[in-house]
């Protein structure tokens, strides 16, 4: 392991939140707009919600076992399909802040829980918590960490344009949360927009996967290229195909012996050896099997809240 790989990073939270979801399904609501949903095709509802319930405490074994700390939360409701993806209602940020964030589908609005909020006020240090929630009776979307990809350390949000991502709240948010906007278009190889930023845009500490070739507009695009080059980030171009994989949906944490970057097993086998030895070369891949979860349009990037907090 070289040295780099060891420190720490804001940029790579410790603990995440997951919630384990007892009643899974794919949403048929969000499925309007969310290109990367599938349908379940031969299994029936139970083995779907039994699958994806094996999944999640799967998933949260493999994080605790390389030292990233797991605060998992059951949810037994049938009115929550996507509950499993908790990064889209909240986020934490350094110095004690924490944000809730305004839902476009209204059957993901039940999602937010106390208990979470009250937990991280509980075992961590928390100066303040935002709630931008109420904005939806405006008919103002922000969808957390899906909707924004977060430099924490050169304090920029990267967005993609989309109905789930308002300017009016967005600007809100950054000039709250002291972030620099970076809005920007993207289109799939079909045409259609992309609803989440996370699904094409993953930045850890010193690279990026980024889906360059779905960003739309060139004098955006070569912008963007040249601030994570300023910031000393290597970018590992993704392709469509890789996109579609999650290959972009991928998350940088701390774990005990260094940074490890958690990714589906569908991700890293999408990946080639060479984007694979960038990011070895500051970060441990830990692949987690989730192919139930990614039917409902998201991959481990959507199932893993980031802490950034500090402990009490």
């Amino acid at each position: 392991m070289i040295e780099r790989h060891a420190r720490r990073s804001v940029q790579a939270p410790s603990a995440v939140v997951m919630i384990r979801p007892h009643h899974f399904a794919p949403n048929s609501e969000t499925a309007e707009d969310n290109a990367f949903q599938q349908e379940a095709g031969h299994l029936d509802a139970a083995e779907v919600s039994r699958l994806a319930h094996a999944e999640v405490s799967r998933a949260a074994e493999a994080l605790e076992a390389v030292g990233v700390r797991t605060h998992i939360f059951e949810d037994e409701s049938r009115l929550t399909p996507d509950s499993v993806f908790p990064n889209n209602w909240f986020s934490t940020h350094p110095g004690g802040h924490v944000a809730i964030f305004p839902m476009f589908p209204v059957t993901r609005r039940r999602e937010r829980r106390a208990d979470v909020i009250e937990m991280l006020k509980r075992d961590y240090r928390v100066q303040e918590v935002v709630d931008y929630s109420g904005l939806e009776r405006d008919g103002l979307f922000l969808e957390g960490t899906g909707a924004m990809v977060l430099d924490h350390i050169d304090r920029v949000a990267y967005v993609v344009r989309s109905n789930r991502a308002d300017p009016i709240i967005l600007e809100r948010f950054c000039s709250h949360f002291k972030y620099e906007p970076m809005v920007f278009d993207a289109h799939d190889a079909r045409g259609v927009p992309v609803y989440h930023t996370n699904v094409l845009m993953c930045i850890a500490t010193e690279f990026v996967l980024l889906g360059v070739d779905m960003m739309v507009d060139d004098a955006r695009r070569q912008h963007i290229l040249e601030r994570f080059e300023e910031s000393g980030r290597e970018v590992v171009s993704l392709s469509n195909s890789q996109i579609a994989d999650f290959a972009g949906n991928a998350i940088e944490l701390q774990g005990r012996n260094g940074r490890v970057l958690a990714l589906s097993t569908r991700a890293l086998n999408a990946l080639r050896p060479d984007q694979v030895a960038v990011i070895e070369q500051t970060a441990e891949l830990l692949p987690l099997h989730v192919p139930t979860i990614e039917l409902a349009g998201g991959s481990v990037r959507c199932m893993l809240a980031g802490v950034h907090l500090s402990r009490r």
